[in-house]
């Protein structure tokens, strides 16, 4: 089965929604610098089915916030799959997030996501679960992500092969903050391919 069909049997009733939102990052995230020119034939599988096999580690109905989400990965996958979530969608970039602002308009997802300039440092609330793609090494997502789900939240990050060193070269904050931290394999369909999620959450 290809990534579309996947993502078909993933999305189901959504697919429409999934489908629109590949064709603004074949276009606008591309013209805009936001995704390679490379990745336009690798967008769903690289992209939706890797953001979205996250999924089933986010609780029913939860509140996440999708830290440096740029253009709008894994958020709005995310939010799209799970009309559940209260997603909120945090970007420094003015560029970034204006095309985010545009995107969550017209994918007409105002209802249930949010589009916040900033950095996640300057975040004064506190949500069920945080998210990132390639942001940064786990010892600095720890120091800006940490208050954002601190005590009873949890991380969620896409991590590619470096991440057990990551997590070996934090072990001091970890151990410091109470924090455990496992990384996962993961994937949105059987056949897809896995994903590598690292999940951080406060030890009780």
């Amino acid at each position: 089965m290809d990534p579309i069909e996947q993502a078909r049997t993933v999305y189901r009733e959504n697919f429409t929604s999934i489908s629109d939102y590949v064709d603004i990052l074949a276009t606008k995230g591309i013209d805009w610098g936001l995704i390679g020119p490379r990745e336009k034939d690798r967008l769903w599988e690289r992209h939706i089915l890797n953001c979205a096999a996250l999924a089933d580690l986010i609780p029913d109905g939860a509140t996440v916030i999708d830290v440096g989400s740029g253009a709008g990965l894994p958020g709005i996958p995310l939010a799209i799959l799970r009309p559940d979530l209260e997603m909120t969608l945090l970007e420094p970039l003015l560029r970034r997030f204006n095309f985010l602002g545009e995107t969550v308009e017209e994918l007409r997802l105002e209802d249930r996501v949010q589009v916040v300039r900033g950095r996640a440092e300057d975040c004064d609330e506190t949500y069920d679960v945080v998210t990132c793609r390639a942001v940064a090494n786990v010892q600095k997502l720890l120091g800006w992500c940490t208050p954002l789900f601190y005590p009873n939240g949890r991380l969620v990050a896409l991590k590619g092969d470096s991440v057990s060193q990551e997590i070996s070269d934090a072990s001091r904050r970890l151990e410091a903050g109470r924090l455990d931290a496992q990384v996962l394999q993961v994937r949105a369909h059987p056949e897809a391919e896995v994903t590598q999620a690292l999940v951080i959450t406060p030890i009780r």
